[in-house]
């Protein structure tokens, strides 16, 4: 398998091939990996890779939501908060994410574009610079056996969980017609758009392969569609609203 060394951002989220992520950058040792990647061609992906922080792990800022600038450090090194050993703070299987669109704002903070592209697996993580780096493993994706019928399935389970899940937050999440038919494009969306927490979502993202991902998911799916038709007034409205990620 290729490896590759990348600048390496970690998140209180999972970032899945094909999804768009969108970062509010505003620590400096973040501000000093994008300052690294403007300085790339622009002709030439600027590449870095995600990694969601394993549960009760995390004691940096990197949380969904807005930043509260008061309660930021101005500077922090490129791995505080992640422990003495950083590696064993992050989830190992993780994704590169090509940032299409870095700007920066007055203040030095960043606006952050980017997609994810391709699965990788966490080797080490370097912190001897000015913002944490990864060796990475690049990780195949197997289509498994009958992929096909399961994306059939998932989609229409997804369907059903959409329009349950937009009956409990007044909102609505696709339509039917902006879904694709690919097994694994299928998978990744579907793990990216449904409402689970951060363990689920990262179970699903290092699947052994597409058929596997898509048959959890259609458990998972019919699981929490039975769960809102029995509470279709739930809280937290904004369900189907995708965060900007601060760090």
């Amino acid at each position: 398998m290729t490896t590759a060394r990348l600048p390496l951002f970690p998140l209180n989220a999972v970032l899945f091939p094909g999804l768009v992520l969108p970062l509010n950058v505003f620590e400096e040792r973040y501000r000093a990996m994008m300052r690294e990647l403007l300085k790339t061609d622009e002709d030439e992906p600027r590449r870095f890779a995600v990694v969601a922080i394993r549960d009760g792990r995390e004691t940096a800022p990197t949380g969904a939501g807005m930043p509260d600038a008061l309660n930021v450090p101005a500077e922090r090194g490129p791995s505080d908060g992640f422990g003495p050993d950083p590696v064993q703070t992050f989830h190992r299987v993780g994704c590169i994410a090509d940032a299409a669109k870095i700007r920066e704002r007055p203040d030095g903070s960043f606006e952050v574009l980017a997609t994810g592209t391709t699965r990788v697996k966490l080797l080490s993580v370097e912190a001897s610079g000015p913002f944490l780096t990864a060796e990475l493993e690049e990780l195949g994706e197997e289509t498994g056996e009958e992929a096909g019928a399961l994306a059939e399935g998932v989609l229409r389970a997804f369907r059903s969980y959409q329009k349950r899940l937009a009956g409990a937050s007044e909102r609505s999440l696709t339509t039917g017609a902006d879904l694709p038919d690919d097994p694994s494009v299928v998978s990744y969306l579907v793990a990216a758009a449904a409402v689970l927490d951060v363990p689920t979502k990262q179970r699903l993202l290092q699947a052994p392969d597409t058929a596997t991902r898509l048959r959890e998911e259609l458990t998972l799916l019919r699981s929490e569609t039975a769960v809102i038709r029995h509470l279709p007034s739930l809280p937290a409205v904004d369900l189907t609203r995708a965060p900007t990620h601060p760090n």
